[in-house]
């Protein structure tokens, strides 16, 4: 391949070096920061030769080449452009200046999640672990692992510590994580998170039950009374809490003098937050956190099939948006309660949405005889099945807008299915054919049945709707 030659092209045909802001790249895309995406020639850059594929996201211009090709058109281009090595990170502040409020939200949400969501897997998976090894009937008739082997109890109710421990110690991991996205100690933001899972406050799961009890402790401070319960597997309270420590922290840094910064700032940032996330933050948290779960989660169980079928429709187009992001924080509150929820029905549906593009593209690699097309919708079709829908849906999906307008089709079919039969995830995973140890073990089945019925229906649409469409071209 011929590097200068391709990134001269790239740079032509996205306006020239005046439209480029900054560059970067990742595993397998350019990621680009452009003065004005209108003057994008989209057309020509799909004709340049290793192009995968084309989006934008998050302010960003992302040329797919995949691994061990973008790095050397990286290195072109960036000599072409007289530009230095920038990095992702530096990009995407650059991009941030782009954004609206509601970008940079969902990016601010993002950030704060991503880095904890290997601790919910793994917590996820252990529950879904020892669900299957205590619920009677999935292995044997009228029996469980625990009640058929007695010797093994104690090693499953061990494997459901350590399943919670990310779920009720949540508030930690999102105050160190919040901390540190909001230019704060992210180690006060776990300090603060501690505070609100301390073992000395009532236990925060059983809040409900105290309060019809009317059994909750309370501080009385100078005739102020300030409930004294904890906030375990809260996201709202821990978030904003948070943001409120690291703004105290930063400002207390600009005024006090550095020989009583360390002893100063730390001591009143995490005081008067701690205040704050009892008194006002932590209850109105609690209460909204609630009741976005209990309201998600009544839609889901009352307009059954028709809400899955819309909510798995348009999945797809929410996660062009970049929107299906804030799902993370509604998804570990759905888990984080998941006795009272049953778990989250988010996960399922993405899993319908992920097979149907990957069986879509998958379609498009049979109805059409090019051999690079074909050489870039089978892996990426596959990548899709397994959860990784990136290439599929941008790389080719979006190409062949019938391929995308199937996999709508066979997700809501799907989503419509399985909101039917009520099938949630108790952990999150990857959301497709491996999707499967984070599923409920009652709803194992449906859930099959519900991943057949994506394949099959996005992936015969698909290849009818552009053999058609390429026939008549």
């Amino acid at each position: 391949m011929n590097f200068p030659k391709i990134a001269e092209q790239v740079i032509e045909k996205l306006g020239g070096k005046s439209n480029i802001a900054t560059a970067a790249h990742c595993a397998t895309r350019l990621r680009i920061v452009l003065n004005d995406e209108s003057k994008v020639d989209k057309e020509g850059i799909d004709n340049i030769e290793g192009v995968k594929g084309q989006f934008s996201v998050a302010g960003q211009y992302q040329i797919i080449f995949g691994s061990g090709t973008v790095n050397k058109v990286h290195t072109e281009l960036t000599k072409q452009l007289g530009i230095g090595d920038v990095s992702k990170a530096e990009v995407a502040e650059v991009a941030a200046g782009n954004q609206g409020l509601l970008q940079r939200l969902v990016k601010g949400l993002a950030d704060i999640f991503v880095p904890i969501i290997p601790a919910i897997v793994a917590g996820g998976l252990l529950m879904g672990i020892h669900s299957m090894l205590t619920s009677v009937g999935f292995f044997w008739e009228g029996h469980s692992v625990v009640s058929k082997y007695p010797k093994v109890s104690d090693l499953v109710d061990f494997i459901n510590t350590i399943a919670n421990a990310p779920f009720v110690f949540l508030p930690v991991l999102l105050g160190f994580s919040a901390a540190r996205k909001f230019g704060g100690n992210p180690f006060l933001g776990a300090a603060l998170g501690m505070l609100l899972v301390h073992p000395a406050l009532a236990d925060g799961w059983n809040y409900a039950k105290i309060l019809m009890e009317d059994k909750i402790p309370y501080w009385n401070v100078f005739g102020l009374e300030i409930e004294k319960v904890g906030y375990q597997g809260t996201v709202i309270p821990t978030i904003i809490s948070a943001w409120v420590l690291a703004t105290l922290e930063k400002t207390f840094r600009k005024f006090v003098p550095s020989y009583l910064d360390n002893l100063v700032t730390p001591l009143f940032s995490l005081f008067i937050a701690g205040c704050l996330a009892f008194t006002v933050i932590g209850p109105i948290g609690r209460e909204a956190g609630s009741l976005i779960s209990i309201g998600l989660t009544w839609l889901y169980d009352k307009l059954g099939f028709v809400g899955g079928a819309i909510f798995g429709t348009f999945y797809a187009p929410i996660v062009i948006t970049g929107m299906h992001q804030t799902f993370i924080a509604v998804e570990t509150q759905l888990l984080a309660e998941v006795a009272r929820t049953g778990g989250t029905f988010i996960f399922p549906i993405a899993a319908m949405s992920n097979i149907a593009q990957g069986a879509a593209c998958l379609g498009v690699a049979l109805a059409l005889k090019d051999p690079k097309v074909r050489g870039l919708a089978v892996p990426s079709g596959i990548s899709a099945l397994l959860g990784i829908t990136e290439p599929a849906m941008f790389g080719v999906n979006l190409r062949y807008r019938q391929a995308f307008f199937a996999a709508m089709i066979g997700s809501g079919l799907a989503s419509a299915f399985i909101a039917f039969f009520n099938v949630k995830a108790i952990a999150l995973g990857a959301a497709g054919f491996l999707g499967v140890p984070s599923i409920k073990p009652d709803s194992l089945a449906m859930y099959s049945v519900g991943m057949a019925i994506s394949f099959i229906v996005a992936f015969s649409l698909s290849f009818v709707m552009v053999k058609r469409a390429n026939v008549k071209a």
